[in-house]
């Protein structure tokens, strides 16, 4: 699933070639009704939330994608060539950019946008150098204790923007084992876990290459492997309701 640096690179390369353009057309073929914007208005502003990314359109809706585990946004070049059937097609002049395989896509009002059920109780986002860690700490201190704490990483309304590549990758960071009970870990590793989020998601906005260490990734899918820090052997085990998997290194995340 994109994580968040991977859907605010998207949106900074939207906003790139559709901020201040005016809209062609839309096309959204899972819609059928609800509000829609007027050919000829302003697209005023492209931005991410989390792993969320929205189009702000003048004068109507905001779009809404979530890309799930498969999707992807594309600005088209001249040369594409593909089977697949975008889920949104947006034109503005001579600019044409495609969504494929999201799960949502959604054209949302003004108070549709406030109230969304997903979108307004995000926690905050990681990938803003002014995220609050406090409030993502106090969000915390909110989950059933007994949770692994690899698990409660991927809490987005927690905080926003963790994926499976970086809560392997931030609780190896942090020397924490992501197994470990949410009721056993104090609050200063609780802020240092967050922390480190946020740093190692700004970290790789400018590039599509995610390292998290020395080049490269810790321990995200090198089970088998030893450590880059202790030698120990690299496991994975699958931790909570979705059964998604988990890598860290029994040596030195205790």
């Amino acid at each position: 699933m994109p994580e968040g640096d991977t859907i605010h690179r998207a949106a900074a390369t939207l906003a790139t070639v559709l901020e201040g353009r005016t809209l062609n057309r839309l096309e959204t073929p899972m819609l059928r009704g609800g509000p829609r914007p007027r050919e000829g208005e302003p697209i005023e502003r492209v931005w991410a939330r989390g792993k969320h990314l929205l189009i702000a359109f003048g004068g109507g809706p905001t779009l809404h994608t979530h890309l799930g585990m498969n999707g992807s946004w594309h600005v088209a070049g001249a040369r594409r060539r593909t089977r697949r059937r975008p889920v949104v097609t947006i034109r503005a002049g001579e600019v044409e950019v495609l969504c494929y395989s999201a799960p949502t896509v959604e054209l949302l009002g003004g108070d549709d946008l406030r109230r969304h059920p997903v979108l307004g109780g995000l926690g905050p986002d990681l990938c803003l150098v002014d995220a609050d860690i406090d409030e993502a700490v106090r969000r915390l201190g909110h989950l059933d204790p007994s949770t692994e704490i690899g698990v409660a990483l991927l809490d987005q309304t927690v905080a926003a923007g963790i994926g499976n590549v970086y809560r392997s990758e931030v609780a190896w960071a942090c020397r924490v084992d992501p197994r470990r009970p949410l009721g056993s870990v104090d609050a200063a590793t609780r802020r240092e876990l967050y922390s480190t989020a946020g740093r190692l998601l700004r970290r790789n906005l400018g590039t599509s290459r995610r390292t998290t260490d020395a080049g490269a990734l810790a321990v995200y899918r090198r089970q088998g492997r030893g450590c880059r820090r202790c030698g120990g052997t690299v496991l994975r085990q699958r931790l909570g309701e979705h059964a998604r998997s988990v890598w860290w290194c029994p040596g030195c995340q205790r």
